[in-house]
């Protein structure tokens, strides 16, 4: 067969592509995929009311109320949110910068109604529990992917839609500013939205499972209205929490000055 020049390019690229171990690829390919859930769009700005229902081990329920607000600013993030009911954490506020610079620690504020004060969450304190859930605070902003190894395990179906199975190894400073040691994350294919996830906990032999029971379609942006977040311990739920999002609302020209320790310690 006769080869031309157009086709030496083409020639070395392949003989490139081969030499790559499959392994490496693979990596690499987990990568874009993280890529893709990271850039994946929420808005420039959203409002929303929350139900939180916590169950312990034995089936006792508490709901929990809180209004939330988010909104981008440059190529960070804020979040606000109100506790409004019951009476025992009303007027609870906290306040999150995440930052997208990833030499960056985010910045959360815990305002106490009862002591009138606001605490710092250290990024040591950010794997604990979020006011009694089984979410962390680490939970509430996004992880910055070069703290992190990913890899596709496989592909599979989660309510007849294509995922992904991807395992995420984070390095040491992620372990201890989220608790976990390893994710394994499921990603839907049609929109790259995180729709399970398995954590492996550091401490206690626990792991923790994540949820998406719905996700809508609002304002042609994709929204999880429904997580559920257990904690277990081999077989056995030590304790689960219910997530509610309801009266979502995109765009709605929410002031920056809200955002701030401030208006968080004034309350809604």
């Amino acid at each position: 067969m006769k080869t031309g020049k157009s086709a030496l390019p083409l020639m070395l690229f392949m003989t490139a592509l081969l030499s790559i171990p499959p392994s490496a690829m693979a990596e690499q390919k987990a990568i874009e995929i993280m890529q893709m859930v990271e850039d994946r769009d929420d808005g420039d700005s959203q409002s929303a009311s929350l139900e939180m229902l916590l169950i312990d081990k034995h089936g006792k329920e508490r709901l929990r109320k809180i209004k939330r607000f988010t909104k981008d600013k440059g190529d960070d993030t804020q979040i606000l949110m109100f506790f409004l009911h019951p009476a025992d954490v009303k007027d609870t506020g906290f306040l999150t910068y995440d930052y997208d610079d990833e030499t960056k620690d985010d910045d959360q504020w815990l305002y106490l109604p009862a002591l009138k004060k606001t605490k710092r969450i250290a990024s040591s304190d950010k794997s604990g529990s979020f006011m009694g859930s089984d979410f962390t605070y680490a939970d509430i902003t996004s992880r910055n992917l070069v703290d992190y190894e990913f890899k596709i395990l496989k592909e599979g179906m989660v309510r007849n839609q294509k995922v992904w199975i991807i395992e995420s190894k984070p390095n040491k400073k992620a372990i201890d500013e989220t608790g976990y040691t390893k994710s394994v994350l499921f990603i839907r294919q049609d929109n790259h939205f995180v729709i399970r996830a398995k954590h492996w906990l550091k401490n206690g032999g626990k792991n923790k499972y994540s949820d998406v029971k719905k996700l809508e379609l609002i304002d042609n942006i994709w929204v999880a209205t429904e997580i559920t977040m257990t904690t277990k311990k081999g077989k056995k739920t030590i304790h689960k929490t219910i997530l509610k999002i309801k009266d979502v609302k995109f765009n709605q020209g929410i002031k920056d000055d809200i955002f701030s320790v401030r208006r968080l310690e004034k309350g809604l």
